[in-house]
């Protein structure tokens, strides 16, 4: 389901910048790994705009240094820190991640001599787990249990700053840096690159909501309203009915996706949820079989959340009709649940083997 709403913008702020904080790279010398952030390309996917008579625009964001869009959230929350006077040189920065802003952490802390904990639910991929490990970072696995209950792997983090002297807690679900990162960044990136093509409408999934909160607050704005956005929600998520119908229900049970999908409004989405145009839900089944199709007609290796992001992408691109464009996220690549998504016996495990085109199960080379 798939709905359209007027939008009406009163109280947008005036104040947003146009174009990135951020220097392009073909300018010059960046500084370091934080001055590399951003700017990321934004791919025309060929054979799905060929499909939909649309241009499917994928934001690149698996070409940030740290290899995922979550490289923009860490280094805000990091320097909004620094900005506040709660981190000091040599302190230790604490997140609960389930795995790609803990990656992101880890390069900012190591690039600016923090130490860094990172606490995350213990159903992560082993390739995200051993890549933090690989940066230094401390990472305690904890079972994964809801939001409400105490030890969440969110609460846990919280504690544990609360209890070391010169560190802070990131809590990149709620602290609104996150989002302003997209406002200030992601954004005013995609309204300059689409300015020859024009952007009828930009669509992502969301875990803390700061990429598509941020993201719609400013296209909202430097459109004036013109631009529709949609939440792209997996199974076991709250989200997609309630954008649809305004009732906080799950859709389904659970998903193969990492880092995406909600069961609450977090206090990055909130000042933007009814900005949004309408929700899109994608079962694991076209997400999965989308990550083979973008490897085999795109040579784009992309996880599955990337995927289903594509996926919807497509959706809202057939809704609206020939000759629009659509952007979404790429959020990283295929690299960190590769042992997964490209196992035979994992796919088997998860009822997804008949998703993958018959011609297109030649990638999964993995037993």
């Amino acid at each position: 389901m798939l709905a359209f709403r007027p939008l009406v913008v009163p109280t947008l702020r005036r104040s947003l910048r146009t174009y990135s904080t951020l220097a392009p790279h073909t300018s010059g010398p960046v500084d370091g790994f934080v001055g590399s952030i951003g700017n990321t390309p934004l791919i025309r996917l060929k054979h799905l705009s060929d499909q939909t008579g649309c241009n499917i625009l994928g934001k690149a964001e698996f070409q940030n240094p740290g290899g995922s869009v979550k490289d923009r959230a860490a280094l805000w929350v990091v320097k909004d820190a620094e900005a506040k006077g709660l981190i000091k040189p040599g302190g230790t920065v604490v997140e609960g991640t389930a795995g790609n802003t803990g990656i992101g952490l880890a390069h900012v802390c190591r690039a600016k001599g923090y130490n860094c904990v990172i606490y995350m639910p213990d159903n992560q991929s082993q390739e995200k787990i051993d890549l933090l490990k690989m940066l230094g970072a401390d990472v305690r696995p904890v079972p994964a249990v809801p939001f409400d209950n105490p030890q969440n792997y969110n609460h846990q983090a919280a504690r544990y700053a609360a209890s070391l002297p010169n560190a802070v807690w990131t809590n990149q679900f709620d602290n609104v840096a996150n989002r302003q990162a997209h406002i200030d960044s992601t954004g005013p990136e995609i309204w300059a690159q689409t300015r020859e093509t024009g952007l009828d409408a930009f669509v992502c999934a969301t875990g803390t909501g700061g990429t598509l909160a941020g993201t719609t607050r400013f296209l909202k704005e430097k459109s004036g309203g013109d631009v529709k956005c949609f939440l792209a929600d997996p199974p076991g998520s709250v989200l997609f009915r309630l954008v649809e119908e305004k009732v906080k229900e799950r859709t389904g049970t659970g998903s193969i996706t990492e880092g995406i999908g909600q069961g609450r409004v977090t206090d990055n989405l909130a000042p933007d949820l009814a900005l949004l145009d309408g929700a899109v839900h994608i079962p694991d089944a076209e997400s999965i079989a989308m990550v083979y199709r973008l490897l085999h007609e795109e040579g784009i290796y992309i996880g599955a959340s990337s995927a289903l992001n594509v996926v919807a992408a497509v959706k809202v691109a057939e809704k609206l009709g020939k000759g629009k464009t659509v952007v979404t996220i790429l959020c990283d690549g295929a690299y960190r649940y590769q042992t997964r998504l490209f196992s035979l016996s994992w796919l088997k495990s998860k009822g997804l083997v008949e998703a993958i085109p018959k011609e297109l199960l030649k990638y999964a080379v993995l037993d």
